[in-house]
């Protein structure tokens, strides 16, 4: 795709890393695109059965490269902050809804945006030198990325506000303790520990998994019968799956099931 992403498939696993190292992976427009369109491609493409998303260097991701956003400002003012809708919505909801899991291998500092695209992710794996910082009000913006959606459903609405409107560094444990991580791990296990977990999707049933998916996302938001009857319609399509019949098949001869992902 770009210098600035690099993208590997292998084993049905996709891993997605952010590559621009020296500047810590700040968004500029070149890896915003390249992070979309890759995701996109991941998202699309029935070889890939989970994603790995994670950073190069020292940092996951710090966020809007400031460097040319004030450039943007001087040049179009307000017309600056298109790239929201642009890029930001987009790579969140290319995570958030891709009908496979995503897991983020927080590397290192994850800020703004980069925080939002960590706190996406279906798993989190951090290293236990990492960080992360919601920054927005920091720089005088409100939350994007999707963090007013997803932080709250971390944390707790009163814990995001907090976050939100004093933004510090959190640092690995604690995020562990708020639940914003799910493991944290030695900063020298984290690319072996998140490619395991990663990979351990990778070979799981990709139906079911596109499913709960599914059914977590419209639970959020719809009553209970309402959901009751959405987790009937994707159970209906789930039990149809290949990897469904695999499984039961498996457990009646006490068998170690293999799922191909259909």
């Amino acid at each position: 795709m770009s210098d600035n992403v690099v993208y590997e498939v292998s084993g049905g696993l996709a891993t997605v890393t952010l590559n621009r190292p020296d500047a810590m992976n700040a968004l500029d427009t070149a890896l915003k695109e390249a992070l979309r369109d890759t995701l996109r491609e991941a998202a699309g493409d029935p070889a890939v059965r989970a994603v790995l998303l994670t950073g190069s260097g020292r940092a996951f991701c710090v966020g809007q490269d400031l460097k040319e956003h004030v450039e943007a400002l001087r040049r179009s003012g307000g017309g600056a902050l298109d790239t929201v809708r642009e890029h930001y919505n987009p790579i969140t909801l290319a995570i958030a809804s891709m009908p496979k899991p995503v897991v983020a291998g927080v590397n290192g500092v994850a800020a703004g945006a980069g925080a939002g695209f960590a706190f996406a992710a279906d798993y989190r794996v951090v290293a236990d030198t990492a960080a992360f910082n919601t920054s927005f009000a920091g720089v005088a913006l409100t939350a994007d990325s999707g963090v007013s959606w997803t932080l709250p459903r971390l944390v707790g609405p009163s814990r995001a506000a907090e976050l939100l409107l004093f933004p510090r560094s959190v640092k690995a444990q604690e995020a562990l303790e708020l639940g914003i991580a799910n493991r944290v791990v030695p900063a020298d296990r984290l690319a072996a520990e998140a490619e395991e977990a990663a990979r351990r999707l990778a070979e799981g049933p990709t139906v079911a998994y596109a499913a709960l998916k599914e059914s977590l996302a419209h639970g959020s938001s719809h009553s209970l019968a309402e959901t009751l009857e959405k987790e009937a319609e994707l159970q209906a399509r789930a039990g149809a799956s290949e990897d469904h019949r695999a499984a039961v098949e498996a457990f009646v001869a006490k068998e170690k099931p293999v799922y191909r992902g259909r």
